[in-house]
């Protein structure tokens, strides 16, 4: 029986001390951590920011009412993990 309980305490060992597996990051994950990042922040929410992720490069399109908003969506996403590069082709559009 203390045995098994020695065994038992060994295995979660591992989980412990480097943490619980990690979910993998995918271009999809990637880009859906941007969207969440993007829709969480008050100076980017409701701008109209399309993502896409290919190989860890995130561009950014769509349309924003000032330089603030662009440069910040930018910032956000540099933020996120697995993020390699940014790509921002975010227009600046009258309000």
């Amino acid at each position: 029986m203390n045995r098994r309980r020695v065994l038992s305490t060994l295995s979660l060992l591992p989980v412990l001390v480097w943490g619980a597996p990690k979910p993998p990051l995918t271009d999809d994950f990637i880009s859906d951590t941007i969207r969440e990042k993007l829709s969480g922040d008050v100076n980017v929410k409701g701008a109209k920011i399309d993502v896409d992720v290919k190989g860890g490069v995130a561009t950014l399109t769509g349309s924003v009412s000032s330089e603030k908003q662009k440069n910040k969506a930018e910032s956000l996403t540099k933020k996120v993990k697995g993020v390699k590069s940014v790509v921002n082709k975010i227009q600046i559009t009258a309000p």
